[in-house]
């Protein structure tokens, strides 16, 4: 076990090394310079230049970068070129959001999906089965930021139970907090709970025609307890392969749900960096989010490990 971690350590290091060299070239080439987006095109060039070299913008590339990287090691994400405070504080303000509204959504998602993949595996071709495979395939096929407004519509402006968008922040207390949190929580988890529910059904039932299921049953084993003791097991490794992918996708795609709620996340974040060319804060907060999206992975495949001890011995 202790080799198999080690390898994927490694495997994260090497990963996160080329992340951060693709994300600072990638905004390096970007076109447009920040420093004459901020003073506007009508900026004299000695101002524009006086504010390139405040900003360290007129250092080579290569410098920038090390200096950049050197930084996030030290938790130091520079200054924003916009807002003039450090970048660490801001995304430290944002993630207390996006974070509780990922974990919220994540475990919305298992919650609903377990229970309907299991349903549907365990009565396949039964109307229940029907049921459950056309509700997620509707649940697949409809946007979740439509699915959003629709939300808005019935339980913040008709029924009122809920608020149409904004974040009290959690010094309001953990109820006020986490209702805010519920509809834009529901909205990302049902799409993501069908899917899961999918492959969920899809795993149990490759692993239900094996044949030391087949073995279980002979000797007097239930249908629940063939399906605890042995099915679920070993259907769970593809299942934990989704519940990885989807976090991340929760953590760092919520752009638009964000943005539909008035939630100041780290998706809104970014799409307001973009726009006001504030670089340094992309560059540190889609290094966060690839570094989220690393280490989920990486848990998962330990996960995996804890699964199937086969993985180990192959290690």
């Amino acid at each position: 076990m202790l080799r198999y971690t080690l390898k994927r350590l490694l495997s994260l290091a090497i990963s996160l090394i080329a992340a951060s060299v693709v994300i600072f070239v990638a905004i390096e080439v970007v076109p447009g310079d920040p420093a004459s987006y901020m003073l506007g095109i009508n900026a004299q060039p000695d101002t524009v230049a006086a504010l390139r070299d405040e900003l360290g913008l007129d250092r080579p590339p290569l410098q920038r970068y090390f200096a950049w990287v050197f930084g996030l090691l030290q938790g130091d994400f520079g200054t924003s070129y916009t807002y003039r405070t450090p970048v660490a504080g801001m995304i430290g303000d944002r993630l207390w959001v996006s974070l509780p509204l990922a974990l919220l959504a994540l475990a919305l998602s298992v919650l609903i999906a377990f229970p309907a993949g299991i349903l549907a595996a365990t009565k396949r071709g039964a109307p229940r089965d029907l049921v459950v495979m056309g509700v997620t395939q509707l649940g697949i096929a409809v946007p979740n930021f439509w699915f959003a407004m629709l939300m808005v519509l019935v339980f913040a402006i008709n029924l009122r139970w809920f608020s149409a968008g904004g974040f009290p922040g959690w010094e309001a207390g953990l109820w006020p907090a986490l209702k805010a949190l519920v509809l834009p929580a529901v909205a990302l988890a049902l799409p993501q709970a069908s899917i899961l529910a999918r492959v969920m059904r899809s795993a149990l039932l490759d692993v239900l025609d094996e044949d030391y299921i087949r073995t279980a049953r002979a000797k007097g084993l239930t249908r629940a307890q063939v399906l605890r003791r042995h099915a679920l097991r070993n259907a769970l490794i593809p299942v934990l392969t989704i519940i990885g992918l989807q976090f991340s996708f929760l953590l760092a795609g919520a752009i638009i749900i964000e943005n539909v709620f008035f939630l100041p996340g780290l998706g809104r974040l970014v799409f307001q960096s973009i726009s006001a060319r504030d670089l340094i804060v992309v560059e540190s907060v889609v290094m966060l989010l690839v570094l989220a999206v690393v280490v989920v992975n990486f848990a998962v495949d330990l996960a995996y490990a804890a699964v199937d001890p086969r993985l180990r011995k192959r290690s």
